[in-house]
Protein backbone atom coordinates (compact mmCIF):
# COMPACT_ATOMS: atom_id res chain seq x y z
CA UNK A 1 0.00 0.00 0.00
CA UNK A 2 1.45 3.38 -0.69
CA UNK A 3 1.77 6.16 2.12
CA UNK A 4 -0.33 9.24 1.04
CA UNK A 5 2.11 11.90 0.01
CA UNK A 6 1.52 13.76 3.39
CA UNK A 7 2.49 11.17 5.47
CA UNK A 8 4.94 10.75 2.64
CA UNK A 9 6.82 13.60 3.41
CA UNK A 10 6.53 14.03 6.99
CA UNK A 11 8.64 10.51 7.12
CA UNK A 12 11.35 11.54 4.93
CA UNK A 13 12.12 14.76 6.79
CA UNK A 14 11.98 12.96 10.01
CA UNK A 15 14.18 10.24 8.92
CA UNK A 16 16.70 12.76 7.72
CA UNK A 17 16.65 14.84 10.49
CA UNK A 18 17.34 11.37 12.35
CA UNK A 19 20.58 10.69 10.58
CA UNK A 20 22.01 14.43 10.51
CA UNK A 21 20.99 14.30 14.58
CA UNK A 22 23.21 11.39 14.65
CA UNK A 23 26.28 12.02 12.75
CA UNK A 24 28.78 10.50 11.37
CA UNK A 25 28.68 7.51 13.06
CA UNK A 26 25.31 6.67 11.85
CA UNK A 27 25.92 7.20 8.33
CA UNK A 28 29.63 6.07 7.52
CA UNK A 29 27.42 2.41 8.30
CA UNK A 30 26.07 2.79 5.11
CA UNK A 31 29.09 2.92 2.98
CA UNK A 32 28.32 -0.92 1.82
CA UNK A 33 25.17 0.20 0.43
CA UNK A 34 25.49 0.21 -3.38
CA UNK A 35 23.72 2.58 -5.45
CA UNK A 36 24.14 0.14 -8.44
CA UNK A 37 22.72 -2.40 -6.18
CA UNK A 38 19.65 -0.63 -4.49
CA UNK A 39 18.39 0.91 -7.83
CA UNK A 40 18.88 -2.07 -9.94
CA UNK A 41 15.33 -2.69 -10.81
CA UNK A 42 14.41 0.58 -11.94
CA UNK A 43 17.59 2.13 -13.38
CA UNK A 44 21.43 2.24 -13.95
CA UNK A 45 23.23 4.66 -11.85
CA UNK A 46 26.28 6.13 -13.41
CA UNK A 47 29.13 9.00 -12.94
CA UNK A 48 31.36 10.98 -14.89
CA UNK A 49 35.06 9.82 -14.77
CA UNK A 50 38.14 12.22 -15.26
CA UNK A 51 40.94 10.75 -16.86
CA UNK A 52 43.08 9.37 -13.79
CA UNK A 53 40.31 7.21 -12.27
CA UNK A 54 40.18 5.29 -15.55
CA UNK A 55 43.99 5.07 -15.92
CA UNK A 56 44.65 4.70 -12.15
CA UNK A 57 47.03 7.83 -11.63
CA UNK A 58 46.99 10.63 -9.68
CA UNK A 59 44.80 13.27 -10.40
CA UNK A 60 45.30 16.72 -10.44
CA UNK A 61 45.45 17.93 -7.43
CA UNK A 62 44.20 14.61 -5.65
CA UNK A 63 46.82 12.60 -4.48
CA UNK A 64 47.60 8.32 -5.28
CA UNK A 65 45.84 7.75 -2.12
CA UNK A 66 42.27 9.79 -2.89
CA UNK A 67 42.86 8.60 -6.27
CA UNK A 68 43.00 5.22 -5.63
CA UNK A 69 39.84 6.01 -2.90
CA UNK A 70 37.92 7.59 -5.99
CA UNK A 71 38.06 4.25 -7.96
CA UNK A 72 37.32 2.08 -5.30
CA UNK A 73 34.06 3.76 -4.91
CA UNK A 74 33.45 4.33 -8.86
CA UNK A 75 33.81 0.81 -8.75
CA UNK A 76 31.75 0.37 -5.56
CA UNK A 77 28.89 2.29 -6.45
CA UNK A 78 28.58 2.96 -10.15
CA UNK A 79 27.31 0.83 -13.20
CA UNK A 80 27.83 3.63 -15.55
CA UNK A 81 30.66 5.60 -16.93
CA UNK A 82 30.75 8.54 -18.99
CA UNK A 83 33.62 10.81 -19.74
CA UNK A 84 33.97 14.06 -18.70
CA UNK A 85 35.83 15.31 -20.99
CA UNK A 86 38.11 12.84 -23.25
CA UNK A 87 35.31 12.23 -25.93
CA UNK A 88 34.74 15.64 -26.80
CA UNK A 89 35.80 16.87 -29.82
CA UNK A 90 38.83 18.93 -28.50
CA UNK A 91 40.44 16.19 -26.76
CA UNK A 92 40.11 13.21 -28.94
CA UNK A 93 40.21 14.79 -32.38
CA UNK A 94 42.41 18.18 -31.28
CA UNK A 95 43.89 18.17 -35.14
CA UNK A 96 42.78 18.13 -38.71
CA UNK A 97 42.72 15.05 -40.64
CA UNK A 98 43.02 10.89 -40.20
CA UNK A 99 46.30 11.74 -37.49
CA UNK A 100 45.09 14.24 -35.58
CA UNK A 101 43.03 12.16 -32.95
CA UNK A 102 44.42 10.83 -29.62
CA UNK A 103 42.52 7.87 -29.12
CA UNK A 104 44.40 6.64 -25.98
CA UNK A 105 42.44 7.91 -23.11
CA UNK A 106 38.85 6.96 -24.59
CA UNK A 107 40.26 3.50 -24.73
CA UNK A 108 41.40 3.35 -21.60
CA UNK A 109 37.80 4.28 -20.83
CA UNK A 110 36.34 1.71 -22.70
CA UNK A 111 38.75 -0.87 -20.95
CA UNK A 112 37.85 0.15 -17.56
CA UNK A 113 33.71 0.12 -18.21
CA UNK A 114 34.30 -2.97 -19.80
CA UNK A 115 36.19 -4.85 -17.50
CA UNK A 116 34.63 -3.51 -14.88
CA UNK A 117 30.79 -4.95 -16.05
CA UNK A 118 29.90 -0.75 -16.42
CA UNK A 119 27.85 0.62 -19.41
CA UNK A 120 29.95 3.35 -21.12
CA UNK A 121 28.59 6.56 -22.12
CA UNK A 122 30.40 8.94 -24.87
CA UNK A 123 29.72 12.60 -24.32
CA UNK A 124 29.74 14.46 -26.96
CA UNK A 125 29.84 14.43 -30.65
CA UNK A 126 27.97 17.81 -31.66
CA UNK A 127 28.60 20.70 -29.32
CA UNK A 128 29.02 24.85 -29.50
CA UNK A 129 31.70 24.41 -26.79
CA UNK A 130 35.19 22.47 -26.79
CA UNK A 131 35.87 22.14 -30.74
CA UNK A 132 38.88 22.98 -32.20
CA UNK A 133 38.72 26.27 -34.23
CA UNK A 134 39.98 24.13 -37.20
CA UNK A 135 36.86 22.62 -37.00
CA UNK A 136 35.15 25.20 -38.64
CA UNK A 137 37.84 26.69 -40.39
CA UNK A 138 38.20 27.72 -44.30
CA UNK A 139 37.80 31.00 -46.99
CA UNK A 140 34.73 31.81 -46.47
CA UNK A 141 34.79 35.25 -45.31
CA UNK A 142 32.78 35.33 -41.55
CA UNK A 143 30.08 38.14 -41.36
CA UNK A 144 31.05 41.64 -40.43
CA UNK A 145 29.09 40.69 -36.48
CA UNK A 146 31.32 37.97 -35.80
CA UNK A 147 34.50 39.61 -37.24
CA UNK A 148 33.49 42.08 -34.84
CA UNK A 149 32.45 40.29 -32.20
CA UNK A 150 34.70 40.22 -28.69
CA UNK A 151 36.41 36.90 -28.22
CA UNK A 152 34.82 34.77 -25.15
CA UNK A 153 37.41 34.09 -22.66
CA UNK A 154 37.95 30.13 -22.03
CA UNK A 155 38.30 28.70 -18.75
CA UNK A 156 41.17 27.34 -18.04
CA UNK A 157 41.97 24.17 -18.84
CA UNK A 158 43.91 23.13 -15.54
CA UNK A 159 41.53 24.23 -13.15
CA UNK A 160 40.78 21.64 -10.78
CA UNK A 161 37.69 19.58 -10.46
CA UNK A 162 36.22 20.96 -13.43
CA UNK A 163 34.52 18.43 -16.32
CA UNK A 164 33.44 21.97 -18.77
CA UNK A 165 36.85 23.29 -19.52
CA UNK A 166 36.42 25.88 -21.99
CA UNK A 167 32.34 26.20 -22.18
CA UNK A 168 31.32 28.75 -24.24
CA UNK A 169 34.69 28.59 -26.37
CA UNK A 170 35.97 27.03 -29.40
CA UNK A 171 39.20 25.38 -28.58
CA UNK A 172 42.68 26.45 -27.98
CA UNK A 173 41.46 28.68 -25.47
CA UNK A 174 40.66 31.78 -27.69
CA UNK A 175 37.30 31.84 -27.56
CA UNK A 176 34.74 32.12 -30.31
CA UNK A 177 36.22 31.13 -33.79
CA UNK A 178 35.88 34.47 -35.54
CA UNK A 179 38.20 33.99 -38.89
CA UNK A 180 37.70 32.66 -42.05
CA UNK A 181 34.64 30.02 -42.18
CA UNK A 182 34.66 26.32 -43.89
CA UNK A 183 31.18 25.76 -45.80
CA UNK A 184 28.24 24.08 -45.72
CA UNK A 185 29.78 21.20 -47.26
CA UNK A 186 32.97 21.03 -45.52
CA UNK A 187 31.61 21.49 -42.07
CA UNK A 188 29.12 18.53 -42.90
CA UNK A 189 32.11 16.41 -44.50
CA UNK A 190 34.22 17.00 -40.74
CA UNK A 191 31.47 16.55 -38.99
CA UNK A 192 30.77 13.07 -41.06
CA UNK A 193 34.07 11.90 -40.59
CA UNK A 194 34.59 12.74 -36.95
CA UNK A 195 31.58 11.11 -35.76
CA UNK A 196 31.97 7.67 -38.09
CA UNK A 197 35.63 8.12 -36.91
CA UNK A 198 34.73 7.85 -33.40
CA UNK A 199 31.39 6.02 -33.42
CA UNK A 200 32.91 3.71 -35.46
CA UNK A 201 36.20 2.83 -33.55
CA UNK A 202 33.78 2.21 -30.53
CA UNK A 203 31.32 0.44 -32.18
CA UNK A 204 29.45 -2.31 -29.61
CA UNK A 205 31.78 -0.84 -26.85
CA UNK A 206 30.50 2.56 -26.30
CA UNK A 207 26.75 2.03 -25.76
CA UNK A 208 25.21 5.13 -25.66
CA UNK A 209 26.61 8.69 -27.09
CA UNK A 210 25.50 11.91 -26.88
CA UNK A 211 25.45 13.37 -29.86
CA UNK A 212 24.31 16.59 -29.71
CA UNK A 213 24.51 18.54 -27.02
CA UNK A 214 23.14 21.88 -25.57
CA UNK A 215 21.56 22.91 -29.09
CA UNK A 216 18.65 25.08 -27.38
CA UNK A 217 18.68 28.67 -26.76
CA UNK A 218 18.52 30.23 -23.03
CA UNK A 219 16.20 32.87 -22.07
CA UNK A 220 12.58 33.52 -22.50
CA UNK A 221 12.96 34.66 -26.22
CA UNK A 222 11.07 32.68 -29.38
CA UNK A 223 14.41 31.13 -30.35
CA UNK A 224 14.52 27.58 -30.63
CA UNK A 225 18.26 27.31 -31.25
CA UNK A 226 21.52 28.59 -29.92
CA UNK A 227 23.40 30.65 -32.07
CA UNK A 228 26.44 28.78 -32.34
CA UNK A 229 28.78 28.15 -35.60
CA UNK A 230 27.02 24.60 -36.10
CA UNK A 231 24.04 26.84 -36.97
CA UNK A 232 25.93 28.83 -38.78
CA UNK A 233 27.22 27.10 -41.36
CA UNK A 234 25.19 24.74 -41.84
CA UNK A 235 21.88 25.63 -40.71
CA UNK A 236 19.40 23.86 -38.22
CA UNK A 237 19.37 20.66 -40.09
CA UNK A 238 22.62 20.30 -38.33
CA UNK A 239 21.18 18.33 -35.61
CA UNK A 240 19.51 16.05 -37.99
CA UNK A 241 22.62 15.19 -39.84
CA UNK A 242 24.99 14.53 -36.68
CA UNK A 243 22.11 11.81 -35.39
CA UNK A 244 21.84 10.82 -39.15
CA UNK A 245 26.31 10.31 -38.76
CA UNK A 246 25.55 8.58 -35.52
CA UNK A 247 23.35 6.20 -36.80
CA UNK A 248 25.43 5.06 -39.56
CA UNK A 249 28.41 4.34 -37.49
CA UNK A 250 26.81 2.34 -34.97
CA UNK A 251 23.13 1.68 -35.70
CA UNK A 252 22.99 -0.56 -32.16
CA UNK A 253 23.90 2.18 -30.05
CA UNK A 254 21.50 4.70 -28.13
CA UNK A 255 21.95 8.25 -29.34
CA UNK A 256 20.60 11.38 -27.26
CA UNK A 257 19.75 15.00 -27.48
CA UNK A 258 21.14 15.90 -24.10
CA UNK A 259 20.83 19.39 -22.46
CA UNK A 260 20.27 21.56 -19.42
CA UNK A 261 17.99 23.43 -17.38
CA UNK A 262 14.33 21.42 -18.94
CA UNK A 263 13.75 21.92 -14.96
CA UNK A 264 12.57 25.49 -16.45
CA UNK A 265 9.44 25.06 -17.96
CA UNK A 266 10.63 27.83 -21.38
CA UNK A 267 13.61 25.85 -21.96
CA UNK A 268 11.29 22.52 -21.85
CA UNK A 269 8.78 23.53 -24.23
CA UNK A 270 12.01 24.41 -26.65
CA UNK A 271 12.98 20.88 -26.26
CA UNK A 272 9.86 19.50 -26.74
CA UNK A 273 9.47 21.42 -29.85
CA UNK A 274 12.40 20.61 -31.36
CA UNK A 275 12.25 16.69 -30.36
CA UNK A 276 9.19 16.63 -32.12
CA UNK A 277 10.64 18.28 -35.51
CA UNK A 278 13.19 15.88 -35.51
CA UNK A 279 10.74 13.12 -34.63
CA UNK A 280 8.21 13.97 -37.99
CA UNK A 281 11.75 13.58 -39.43
CA UNK A 282 12.40 10.11 -38.57
CA UNK A 283 15.41 11.46 -37.68
CA UNK A 284 17.29 8.76 -34.86
CA UNK A 285 16.87 10.24 -31.39
CA UNK A 286 16.42 7.80 -29.08
CA UNK A 287 16.87 9.08 -25.67
CA UNK A 288 16.54 12.59 -23.97
CA UNK A 289 19.35 13.64 -21.74
CA UNK A 290 18.56 15.57 -18.83
CA UNK A 291 21.40 16.96 -17.17
CA UNK A 292 19.73 18.14 -13.84
CA UNK A 293 22.69 20.61 -12.63
CA UNK A 294 20.17 21.54 -9.98
CA UNK A 295 20.30 22.90 -6.49
CA UNK A 296 19.02 22.34 -2.99
CA UNK A 297 15.14 24.36 -3.60
CA UNK A 298 14.39 22.15 -6.10
CA UNK A 299 11.55 20.08 -5.07
CA UNK A 300 9.90 17.11 -6.05
CA UNK A 301 7.29 19.23 -8.01
CA UNK A 302 9.53 20.77 -10.24
CA UNK A 303 10.95 16.97 -11.03
CA UNK A 304 7.82 15.54 -11.53
CA UNK A 305 6.46 18.31 -13.76
CA UNK A 306 9.47 18.15 -16.02
CA UNK A 307 9.69 14.14 -15.94
CA UNK A 308 5.94 14.38 -16.63
CA UNK A 309 5.99 16.47 -19.32
CA UNK A 310 8.99 15.36 -21.09
CA UNK A 311 7.93 11.56 -21.01
CA UNK A 312 5.12 12.84 -23.46
CA UNK A 313 8.03 12.83 -26.40
CA UNK A 314 7.40 8.86 -25.81
CA UNK A 315 11.02 8.15 -25.43
CA UNK A 316 13.55 6.68 -22.63
CA UNK A 317 14.72 9.98 -19.96
CA UNK A 318 18.38 9.87 -19.08
CA UNK A 319 19.49 12.10 -16.39
CA UNK A 320 22.69 12.88 -17.23
CA UNK A 321 24.80 15.37 -15.16
CA UNK A 322 22.76 15.35 -11.87
CA UNK A 323 24.39 17.36 -8.91
CA UNK A 324 22.89 19.63 -6.23
CA UNK A 325 24.63 22.86 -5.67
CA UNK A 326 24.41 24.00 -2.12
CA UNK A 327 26.17 26.95 -2.46
CA UNK A 328 24.50 30.42 -1.63
CA UNK A 329 25.30 32.11 -5.28
CA UNK A 330 23.94 29.15 -6.82
CA UNK A 331 20.04 28.96 -5.50
CA UNK A 332 18.61 30.92 -8.51
CA UNK A 333 18.22 29.19 -11.09
CA UNK A 334 19.24 25.82 -13.15
CA UNK A 335 22.11 26.82 -15.46
CA UNK A 336 25.25 24.98 -16.27
CA UNK A 337 27.54 27.14 -17.83
CA UNK A 338 31.06 27.32 -16.91
CA UNK A 339 31.72 31.10 -17.17
CA UNK A 340 28.55 31.81 -14.69
CA UNK A 341 30.25 28.94 -12.31
CA UNK A 342 32.33 31.24 -10.25
CA UNK A 343 29.53 33.25 -9.20
CA UNK A 344 27.48 29.41 -8.96
CA UNK A 345 29.60 28.33 -5.73
CA UNK A 346 30.31 32.04 -4.40
CA UNK A 347 28.79 32.99 -0.91
CA UNK A 348 29.73 29.61 1.34
CA UNK A 349 27.04 27.12 1.66
CA UNK A 350 23.38 27.55 2.26
CA UNK A 351 23.12 27.35 6.34
CA UNK A 352 21.95 23.98 7.11
CA UNK A 353 23.17 22.34 3.83
CA UNK A 354 23.53 19.01 4.60
CA UNK A 355 19.81 18.76 5.94
CA UNK A 356 18.49 21.00 2.57
CA UNK A 357 20.86 19.00 0.53
CA UNK A 358 19.56 15.40 2.05
CA UNK A 359 15.92 16.79 1.64
CA UNK A 360 16.36 17.98 -2.31
CA UNK A 361 17.74 14.67 -3.52
CA UNK A 362 15.05 12.92 -1.66
CA UNK A 363 12.36 15.13 -3.53
CA UNK A 364 14.28 14.93 -6.47
CA UNK A 365 14.88 10.73 -6.51
CA UNK A 366 11.21 10.12 -5.42
CA UNK A 367 10.13 12.03 -8.58
CA UNK A 368 12.55 10.01 -10.91
CA UNK A 369 11.22 6.50 -9.19
CA UNK A 370 7.68 7.61 -9.14
CA UNK A 371 8.90 8.11 -13.03
CA UNK A 372 10.92 4.64 -13.29
CA UNK A 373 9.17 3.43 -16.55
CA UNK A 374 10.50 6.55 -18.57
CA UNK A 375 13.69 7.38 -16.06
CA UNK A 376 16.38 4.89 -17.48
CA UNK A 377 19.92 5.97 -16.16
CA UNK A 378 20.37 8.30 -13.55
CA UNK A 379 24.14 9.51 -13.65
CA UNK A 380 26.39 11.86 -11.14
CA UNK A 381 28.07 14.59 -12.74
CA UNK A 382 31.04 13.56 -10.67
CA UNK A 383 31.67 10.50 -7.95
CA UNK A 384 31.98 12.96 -4.94
CA UNK A 385 32.62 16.43 -4.29
CA UNK A 386 36.65 16.94 -5.07
CA UNK A 387 35.72 15.71 -8.60
CA UNK A 388 32.59 18.28 -9.23
CA UNK A 389 33.11 21.14 -11.41
CA UNK A 390 31.32 22.83 -8.63
CA UNK A 391 33.22 21.36 -5.94
CA UNK A 392 32.85 24.57 -3.96
CA UNK A 393 29.05 23.75 -3.85
CA UNK A 394 29.38 20.46 -2.36
CA UNK A 395 26.71 19.25 -4.69
CA UNK A 396 27.03 15.13 -4.60
CA UNK A 397 26.23 12.19 -2.66
CA UNK A 398 30.18 11.56 -1.05
CA UNK A 399 32.58 14.32 0.11
CA UNK A 400 36.04 14.48 -0.98
CA UNK A 401 37.46 11.87 0.83
CA UNK A 402 34.96 9.69 -0.75
CA UNK A 403 33.01 9.07 2.38
CA UNK A 404 29.14 9.31 2.26
CA UNK A 405 27.15 11.99 3.26
CA UNK A 406 23.85 12.47 4.96
CA UNK A 407 22.27 12.87 1.38
CA UNK A 408 23.37 9.26 0.28
CA UNK A 409 21.68 7.92 2.89
CA UNK A 410 18.14 9.77 2.54
CA UNK A 411 18.07 8.39 -1.21
CA UNK A 412 19.24 4.58 0.10
CA UNK A 413 16.11 4.76 1.99
CA UNK A 414 14.49 6.33 -0.77
CA UNK A 415 15.28 3.41 -2.60
CA UNK A 416 14.20 1.32 -0.10
CA UNK A 417 10.72 2.73 0.52
CA UNK A 418 9.98 2.27 -3.25
CA UNK A 419 10.91 -1.66 -3.13
CA UNK A 420 8.82 -2.27 -0.33
CA UNK A 421 5.87 -0.58 -2.00
CA UNK A 422 5.97 -2.32 -4.87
Amino acid sequence: MKTPDSNYNLLAGLFTAMLLATGTTAWSAEASVALKDVFKEHFLVGTAVNRSMVTGSAGFRRTAEQSAKDVALLKQQFNQITAENDTKWQHIHPREGADGYEFGPTDALVSFGLSNNMQVVGHTLVWHSQTPNWVFAGTNPPPPSATNAAPVAAANTNAPGTNRFGRGGFGGGFGRYTGPRASRDELLRRMRDHIHTVVGRYKGRIKVWDVVNEALADGPGTNILRNSLWLEIIGPDFIAKAFQYAHEADPAAILRYNDYGLENPAKRKKLITLIKSLQQQKVPVQAIGSQAHVNVLTSFETMDKALTEIATLGLPIHITELDVNSAAGGQRGFGADISANPSATQGGLVSDADKKLADAYVGIFRAFLKHRDSVKVVTFWGANDANSWRANGKPLLFDGNSQPKPAFDAVIAEAKKASAAD
